[in-house]
C-alpha cells in the first residue's frame, strides 16, 4: 500500500521587506510622522517643558530685579490739608482756618552699597541658572519624545511577529492535522501544535494591550489622536559613536552639562551670598535729592494773605551700623556653610555626570555589538529553521522542534529590532548626559526613518 507523500512546508522567511511590510500595515507610511515631526508637537503641547519654559521667564524677571538696588530711585508726594485754628485770646476778626498743600518731588542713588551690588552680580547668575535648567528640560524632552516613538515601535514589532509565528504556527498545526488524518504523525505533533498556537494567541493579545498603552503614552505627550510613528527603513546602517574616547565625552560634560552648570551656578550665587552678609558690617553712602512746594492758597494764622513755599535739597546720607545683636555674625557664619554644601553638590554632580556618561557610553557600545550579534543570529535561527522543516519532512525531526525553532526565530527578530531602538536611544542619551544633545540631532535618528 502506497502512503501518501508528506506535503512540502511553506518556507518562512520573515526578512526584512516583510516586516516592513507588516509594519507598514500597522501604521501606513501615508499618515505616518517622523520623530522630528512629533518633537515639534509635544514641544508645543508637553506641560512639563511649557511648565519650565513659564518658569524660565519668571527666573529672568526675577533676575532682572537685581538691577533695582544700583539704580535711582524717584517718588513723588502730594497732600493737602485743612488747618482749623480755636482760641480763647484769638482777637475778632482773627484767621480761624486755613488750607495747606504740599508736594514733593525726592530722589536717591545709591553710592556705595556692597551688598546691592553683590546682589547685581548674582542676578548674572541667576540668569545661567534659568537658561541651564531651560536646557535641561528641552533635553529631557527630547529623550522622552524618543523613547515613547521607539516604545510604539518596538510595540508595533512584537505585535507583527507574534502575528505572523502565529500565522505560522497555525499553518504547522494544519500539517500535523492533515498527516494524522493520513497516517503519516501521531496525535502529539497536533496537540504540540495546538499548544504552540493558544499560547502564541495569548501573546498576541498581551502583544496587542502592550501597543495600545505604548500609543496612548506617545499621544499624550504630543497631543494628538492616533499618531503614526514611522517606522525605521531597512536596511538599517546605525551610527558609530562620535567621538570615539569616552573621557572625551566626559570633558565635555564638565563644560556644558545642564546639571553641573547648574551647581557651579549655584555655587557662584552662594559666594555672593557671603558678600552680601559681609555688607552688613560696612556703611552705606547714599546720594539724595528733594524738592518741596508748599503752598497756602488762602491767608495762614501768620499772615493775611497766600503763600508758596519752594525748598530743595541735595546731599550725601552716611549709615554706619554699629550693633545688630549678633545677626550679621550669624548670618556670615550661615552663607559660609552654605557656600561650602553648593561646593560639595558641585563635586557631587560631577561625579554623577561623569558615572552617566561613561554608563551611557559602554551601553551604546554594548548595544551595537548586541546588534551585530543578533544579525548574526538572525541568519542562523533561519538556516536552523529551514534545516528543522527538511528533517521534519524526511522524518529525522518531529513537529516540537520545528516549533521550537520558529519562536526561536521570531524572538531573534524581536530582539534584534528592539536593540536597534535602544542604540539610537542610547545616542540620545549619551548626549543628554554629556550636556550636548540639540533638537538637531534628531535629524540624524530621522534620517533613519522609513519615507
Amino acid at each position: 500500500m502506497n502512503l501518501p507523500q508528506k506535503m512540502s512546508l511553506p518556507r518562512l522567511s520573515m526578512g526584512s521587506a516583510s516586516l516592513a511590510f507588516v509594519l507598514s500595515a500597522l501604521a501606513p507610511l501615508a499618515q505616518a510622522q517622523s520623530l522630528v515631526e512629533l518633537y515639534d508637537m509635544a514641544r508645543a503641547f508637553d506641560a512639563s517643558y511649557q511648565s519650565a519654559a513659564l518658569l524660565y521667564e519668571a527666573n529672568l524677571a526675577r533676575a532682572d530685579q537685581a538691577w533695582a538696588g544700583i539704580l535711582p530711585t524717584a517718588g513723588l508726594s502730594a497732600g493737602a490739608s485743612r488747618v482749623s485754628i480755636e482760641s480763647t485770646a484769638a482777637p475778632a476778626g482773627s484767621i480761624t482756618g486755613f488750607n495747606t498743600q504740599n508736594a514733593t518731588l525726592s530722589a536717591s542713588q545709591p553710592v556705595y552699597r556692597p551688598g546691592n551690588w553683590a546682589t547685581y552680580e548674582q542676578g548674572f547668575k541667576q540668569v545661567d541658572l534659568a537658561r541651564a535648567q531651560l536646557e535641561a528640560a528641552a533635553q529631557d524632552l527630547i529623550v522622552r519624545t524618543s523613547q515613547a516613538y521607539f516604545d510604539v515601535l518596538a510595540a508595533q514589532d512584537t505585535l507583527a511577529f507574534v502575528r505572523a509565528q502565529k500565522e505560522a504556527v497555525n499553518e504547522q498545526l494544519a500539517f500535523a492535522k492533515r498527516n494524522f488524518e493520513v497516517g503519516t504523525s501521531t496525535i502529539t505533533d497536533t496537540r504540540e501544535a495546538q499548544a504552540r498556537f493558544d499560547l502564541v494567541t495569548a501573546q498576541e493579545i498581551a502583544a496587542d494591550n502592550d501597543l495600545r498603552v505604548r500609543q496612548i503614552a506617545l499621544d499624550q505627550l504630543v497631543g494628538i489622536k492616533d499618531s503614526q510613528p514611522r517606522p525605521l527603513a531597512v536596511p538599517v546602517a546605525l551610527p558609530p559613536v562620535m567621538p570615539a574616547e569616552v573621557d572625551t565625552w566626559v570633558r565635555q560634560a564638565d563644560l556644558v552639562n545642564p546639571a553641573i552648570r547648574q551647581a557651579r551656578s549655584n555655587a557662584d550665587i552662594a559666594e555672593l551670598e557671603i558678600k552680601k552678609a559681609e555688607a552688613g558690617h560696612k556703611p552705606t553712602v547714599d546720594a539724595t535729592a528733594s524738592y518741596n512746594v508748599t503752598k497756602n492758597p488762602s491767608a495762614s494764622a501768620l499772615a493775611g494773605i497766600s503763600s508758596r513755599v519752594n525748598t530743595g535739597s541735595v546731599g550725601l546720607v552716611l549709615n554706619v551700623p554699629l550693633f545688630a545683636g549678633f545677626s550679621t555674625q550669624n548670618r556670615i557664619r550661615e552663607t559660609l556653610a552654605l557656600r561650602d554644601k553648593a561646593l560639595s553638590d558641585l563635586e557631587g554632580s560631577r561625579r554623577a555626570v561623569s558615572q552617566s556618561v561613561r554608563t551611557a557610553y559602554l551601553g551604546v557600545q554594548s548595544g551595537q555589538g548586541q546588534v551585530r550579534a543578533l544579525e548574526a543570529a538572525e541568519l542562523s535561527s533561519q538556516s536552523a529553521l529551514d534545516a528543522n522543516r527538511l528533517g521534519y519532512q524526511v522524518g529525522v525531526r518531529i513537529n516540537i522542534d520545528v516549533l521550537n525553532a520558529q519562536s526561536q526565530l521570531f524572538q531573534t527578530k524581536r530582539d534584534l529590532a528592539q536593540a536597534r531602538y535602544n542604540v539610537l536611544l542610547g545616542g540620545l542619551r549619551l548626549r543628554q548626559a554629556s550636556g550636548t544633545l540639540t533638537p538637531e540631532n534628531l535629524q540624524q535618528v530621522n534620517g533613519l526613518l522609513a519615507r
